[in-house]
């Protein structure tokens, strides 16, 4: 569906529920329409940091009140406008939002959840026990209502201006999570590692989805308190935390349609079983466990099921023309990467021992050696994976001493992992255009409204990456989920992914781990088809042939410590070389290798 029809859509659906609130000529059924929608904005920004960011949150009750209760006492204390308090009660949410989200880099999983938990009933304590400022259980009265002329909104028209700020938070989150902010969301509940070596910035990430999150819920608050005019502790407890979750995870995590379906079935069957507190919570604790564990998807998860087969998969344009980067830097000359005395030690373990190497630009360079070796520490640390105990690592003239991974990833410098690290659930293409995320300039707002600069650079990285796809010989699997590929072709993904970061340097670790002799050989004229491009290779590797094929240039390390670097042909007959990466018998001498074995 196109974003011209999508709006068409969400238009008609506003009108037909302004059409039902003059069928619906009763205050009950009206304020029932009025908390679906409150509930619906806690469940869309809740969707972000759930379903997107996989970061879970038990706190949301917390940034309900923040709302709350800063649309209150600004509206009882101050004669500030009611709708100026409610735009900064969403601006106090975000705040609140950042503070719980300062964690996150910390902490993961369950222990993520039990620290927003924390926040929640902090709050929950605090508004009840503050009588002085909050009020406690008798609450605050006289907050002042949104009026239109000098007429404060009826209960109809509280219904039209909900339904009309969930139809625009809906279009705006749609467009935010559609695009290259909602690609890295995902990728960072997929593997924060990968995430970070394509150039996302992981932390900063996790902050968008907690405010995203913290303001979407702190509106659910302050329209809540000034539609009742009144707002106490009980409003804030630890089973709105467990509802506002419960309406993403059945709806269907990760899907825009999601909390829509999931506030409108479990808001019926809040008002249903009303009379029955105990069977409420019975149902949602039932719900919430059936969710997690029989119906992962949600509701939305089983009727895309349900569709997929008569769903028609998206066309792929024709005459792609098979195209690397090439490096602005391609023609220049002298070192690349300076790495000088570098060591890394895990307690005794030392994979690394002051080992210095250069690399040159345009050149094809393999790092070699038996297994535990240190050739994968080393591309970590090159990569800002891990830090170096000792010396250091220099790319491009610049010192990465405590750069971070994205920012590595942002000087020119991409990579593959031994251990496959592929967004399995997403696309092929989605895979691919997530390396291209640090390379892309539309910041959150012009990703936000869809601003035209934001919609030209999606154009821009859908084209690059259909050119990679083609260039590794994927264009036809584009759209199917990369982790449904064969190992072989899974590699080719990673490798093009790692392209997308448009590199100088492009860092392979054992690319032709677990492919046949055939898809080897392919490899090996692919890499060079790279190089020719001028993008430099530093490539771990254990097949010889690949490695004394296209290498330029060979550094051996053995136990951490570097024993020989040369031309493929001075490697292959060092009897250093032979000795502890082949082995000899007892007693035998080392014979230098016949060249070109």
């Amino acid at each position: 569906m196109n974003r011209y029809s999508h709006l068409a859509g969400v238009l008609l659906a506003v009108v037909a529920v302004v059409g039902l609130t003059f069928a619906l000529n009763n205050d009950y059924y009206l304020r029932i329409l009025f908390m679906m929608g409150v509930y619906y904005l806690c469940a869309a920004g809740m969707n972000v940091l759930v379903g997107y960011a996989g970061q879970k949150s038990l706190g949301q009750a917390g940034l309900f009140a923040a709302g709350a209760y800063a649309v209150a006492l600004l509206t009882t204390r101050t004669e500030m406008s009611p709708w100026i308090a409610l735009a900064l009660a969403a601006v106090i949410s975000g705040v609140f939002g950042v503070l719980i989200a300062l964690p996150s880099l910390r902490v993961k999983g369950p222990y993520l959840a039990m620290v927003t938990l924390a926040f929640g009933i902090v709050v929950e304590k605090l508004v009840s026990e503050w009588t002085e400022v909050f009020g406690g259980a008798q609450g605050v009265y006289g907050i002042r209502p949104l009026s239109w002329g000098e007429n404060p909104l009826s209960t109809q028209q509280w219904v039209w201006f909900t339904v009309a700020l969930c139809a625009v938070t809906h279009l705006l989150l749609r467009n935010l999570v559609g695009g290259r902010f909602g690609r890295a969301l995902l990728s960072l509940q997929a593997d924060e590692i990968a995430s970070s070596s394509v150039g996302v910035r992981v932390y900063r990430a996790k902050v968008i989805a907690f405010v995203v999150a913290a303001v979407t819920c702190g509106i659910a608050g302050a329209l809540v308190a000034q539609q009742n005019q009144y707002i106490n502790s009980d409003f804030i407890t630890f089973h709105l935390s467990i509802f506002i979750l419960l309406l993403v995870l059945f709806g269907g995590a990760g899907s825009q349609y999601g909390p829509l379906v999931g506030t409108v079935i479990l808001v019926v069957i809040d008002v249903s079983l009303a009379r029955w507190p105990a069977a409420q919570h019975f149902l949602y604790g039932f719900l919430l466990l059936f969710a997690l564990y029989a119906m992962p998807g949600g509701v939305m998860g089983l009727l895309n099921a349900v569709f997929a087969r008569f769903r028609k998969k998206p066309e792929l344009p024709s005459g792609v023309e098979p195209r690397a980067y090439r490096p602005a830097s391609a023609d220049a000359t002298g070192d690349l990467l300076v790495v000088d005395n570098v060591s890394k030690a895990f307690g005794g373990v030392k994979p690394a021992q002051d080992v210095s190497f250069r690399l040159q630009r345009g050149h094809v360079h393999a790092l070699i050696g038996p297994n535990g070796a240190g050739k994968s520490t080393m591309i970590n640390m090159v990569t800002g994976v891990l830090d170096p105990s000792a010396g250091t690592i220099c790319f491009l003239g610049q010192n990465l001493a405590g750069q971070p991974a994205h920012a590595i990833c942002q000087l020119g410098m991409g990579r593959t992992f031994q251990n496959l690290r592929l967004f399995a659930e997403l696309s092929v293409l989605d895979n691919v255009k997530l390396g291209h995320h640090t390379r892309m300039r539309n910041g959150f707002f012009a990703s936000l409204l869809a601003l035209p600069a934001a919609r030209r650079e999606e154009a821009r990285t859908t084209e690059r990456a259909l050119q990679l796809l083609a260039l590794v010989d994927l264009l036809p699997l584009a759209h199917a989920p990369a982790g449904s590929l064969p190992y072989g072709l899974q590699r080719r993904v990673e490798l093009a992914r790692a392209l997308a970061t448009e590199p100088q340097l492009l860092l392979l670790d054992e690319p032709a781990a677990g492919l046949n002799p055939q898809e080897t050989a392919e490899l090996g004229q692919l890499l060079l088809k790279i190089a020719r491009c001028g993008i430099s290779i530093l490539m771990v590797e254990h097949h010889m042939d690949l490695v004394m094929s296209i290498s330029d240039h060979v550094i051996v390390l053995d136990y951490g410590i570097k024993i020989a670097e040369g031309k493929p042909g001075e490697i292959q007959n060092n009897p250093r070389v032979i000795q502890a990466y082949l082995g000899v018998e007892d007693g035998a001498e080392p014979t230098p290798a016949p060249a070109g074995a």
